[in-house]
């Protein structure tokens, strides 16, 4: 990693003097050999760390529902090889502590694993001085003061570097999520004491991060940037960005040092509103957006929310090829409370309640929230959100780890009582809503069996007992939207967000290779196969005039174990009620999973 002590050795001789400091700066902000190992997508190409202290939690928690739900179980060990994000959330996590193996040890194992080849080890940079000011749950160990500004310096980012920029992890590609929920609360909790008194700590201590990071060279750091839920609306998103680019451009790399943005880090905002796609669709007076849930904010989901950042952030000078991470470990919201239509209801909050796939009681409730679901699995490059430019999908929060205890719990990692975990309690910033948190959690980071279960049993996409994980999903394009006359309200100024369609598959619309005559028609195509299976997605498109039902036949030989959005029988899949009225031109998806091997992608008949 010669490429790696080059630029440290420049960066040390720049302390030797004033003019020698001014050259070697300049020469370490522009040499080309940091960012030369560098790829595009970090993702592309390498495999990811499988997590063994995960998988050890997995498998503990699968045997001890073996006995009494053995489905669950195999539910839970189709999923114990996902990789997730090895967490440094103290000091004495680098060294290791008695629930995780420290950082060393978890780099020998990537290497281990890579075989020499690329491979991504997911990383979390969590303990800014004054951590989380906001939220008591997740409060960190180092105080915000010059002194706690030193340690996070010299005892925790300098030992991290030093393991990281060691030659023997060479073909390793770090991604590191950069101290998540800081930044964010500096744009929407100043009026706070301790964040206010927390923010210089956070701009210098994310700067340092940085760019110590970025001089090991295989680093790709990025940034935490909350959620749409959180920094959606117009006035947060607009300094956002301007608080965000002016902590990245002061580091000593500026934008070179960052690869992208990170949302919906340990939360549960669903990636899609599949049923909720016009924020100013008009319904009983208002518009969808002015609900009691939504309050204005135009960004229902998170594809909303990263082409909306995307945007706002190369206007402020990020280069075009920063790419987006979202956590989707928790925001999949599956399960029988999963509403499967559009609501056809009068009444604005109504309408909305039925619709959203969000279950929460607000957006605002943020621990351990009842009835989430694992979403959808890591995945790299995901197709179908061109304006959001997603690098991938990934598991920062490990499912199954708790967000914060139920009640006050004694302990020597500076976590206290947040009442949002506590589920009897109430708050004005949820509307006066309870929090809807699971009762009995542990400590944050702590494994949390109950919230586990429940994660796997709601995940959507379905986990397949039988081992297979089907992935990606298949959400239906949704049109329809109730029989009410669009009516004038007064409406604050707020300007609809940058947003990807949420239809995870995409419409398909007439052209000569893809005609779309008769009745209607149908196109298959294969989202993920594996040894003795397949996952694919199909999508129904009416002909030149309504329609209220469809009926497609599979390839010849198909053998389907399992179907989502539409009614198998034998070789034929028709709608289910929902989805079988096509206004013309309008289309439905639904999804299987085939065993042996996946036909070839094509037209289909459809009657």
């Amino acid at each position: 990693m010669q490429r790696n002590k080059r630029l440290r050795a420049s960066a040390a001789a720049g302390a030797a003097g004033a003019l020698i400091a001014a050259s070697a700066m300049i020469a370490v902000a522009t040499a080309p050999t940091a960012s030369a190992a560098l790829v595009d997508n970090p993702f592309v190409g390498a495999k990811q760390y499988i997590n063994p202290d995960w998988q050890a939690s997995v498998d503990g928690a699968a045997a001890q529902v073996a006995g009494s739900n053995p489905t669950l179980a195999k539910q839970m060990a189709a999923i114990r090889t996902q990789p997730t994000s090895v967490w440094m959330d103290r000091i004495r996590a680098i060294e290791g502590t008695d629930r995780q193996h420290g950082l060393k040890w978890h780099l020998d194992q990537a290497d281990a694993q890579s075989g020499g080849e690329a491979l991504v080890f997911n990383l979390v940079i969590y303990d800014l001085p004054g951590r989380d000011c906001f939220a008591l749950a997740s409060n960190g160990e180092l105080p915000p003061t010059a002194e706690g500004m030193t340690r996070y310096k010299t005892e925790y980012i300098d030992p991290i570097v030093a393991l990281l920029d060691d030659p023997a992890y060479d073909n390793l590609r770090i991604v590191a999520t950069i101290e998540p929920d800081s930044l964010p609360n500096m744009v929407t909790n100043m009026s706070d004491p301790d964040c206010s008194v927390s923010a210089p700590y956070y701009r210098e201590g994310v700067q340092y991060a940085l760019s110590e990071l970025y001089e090991v060279g295989n680093v790709y750091s990025y940034i935490d940037a909350a959620h749409s839920g959180w920094l959606g609306w117009d006035d947060n998103a607009t300094k956002m960005a301007t608080e965000f680019s002016n902590v990245i451009k002061g580091s000593r790399y500026g934008w070179a040092s960052v690869a992208g943005f990170v949302t919906n880090t340990a939360n549960s905002t669903p990636l899609v509103e599949p049923y909720l796609t016009d924020p100013t669709l008009q319904v009983g007076g208002g518009q969808v957006r002015s609900s009691k849930f939504y309050e204005w904010n135009s960004n229902f989901d998170e594809v909303d929310w990263t082409a909306r950042l995307y945007s706002l952030m190369t206007a402020q000078g990020a280069p075009s090829s920063i790419g987006m991470l979202v956590d989707t470990s928790r925001n999949g919201w599956g399960g029988s409370a999963r509403p499967t239509k559009v609501s056809t209801s009068t009444s604005l909050d109504t309408y909305v309640n039925e619709s959203r796939i969000d279950r929460r009681t607000h957006r605002g409730a943020w621990c351990n929230p009842s009835g989430a679901g694992i979403g959808e699995r890591p995945t790299v490059a995901p197709s179908g959100y061109t304006s959001s430019h997603l690098d991938a999908y990934v598991w920062v929060k490990p499912p199954g780890e708790s967000d914060g205890s139920s009640e006050e719990i004694p302990n020597d990692e500076g976590k206290r009582l947040d009442r949002m975990c506590d589920p009897t309690y109430s708050s004005g910033t949820l509307g006066g809503n309870l929090t809807g948190a699971l009762p009995g959690a542990p400590l944050s980071g702590q494994w949390f069996q109950a919230q586990f279960e429940m994660l796997v049993q709601n995940a959507y996409p379905v986990i397949s007992p039988d081992g297979t994980v089907p992935s990606p999903s298949v959400s239906p394009s949704v049109s329809a939207s109730p029989s009410v006359s669009p009516s004038a309200s007064a409406s604050p100024s707020v300007s609809p967000s940058v947003s990807a369609s949420p239809s995870v598959s995409p419409s398909v619309s007439a052209s000569p290779s893809n005609p779309v005559t008769g009745k209607c028609s149908a196109v298959l195509r294969i989202t993920n196969s594996w040894g003795g299976g397949y996952q694919a997605d199909v999508t129904v498109t009416a002909g030149s005039a309504p329609i209220t039902g469809w009926k497609v036949t599979l390839p010849s030989g198909t053998t389907v174990n399992q179907v989502w959005n539409g009614t198998l029988s034998g070789t034929s899949v028709s709608n289910v009620g929902w989805n079988g009225n096509l206004g013309a031109g309008g289309t439905a998806a639904f999804g299987f999973i085939g065993n042996g091997t996946a036909p070839t992608a094509g037209a289909l008949t459809c009657a």
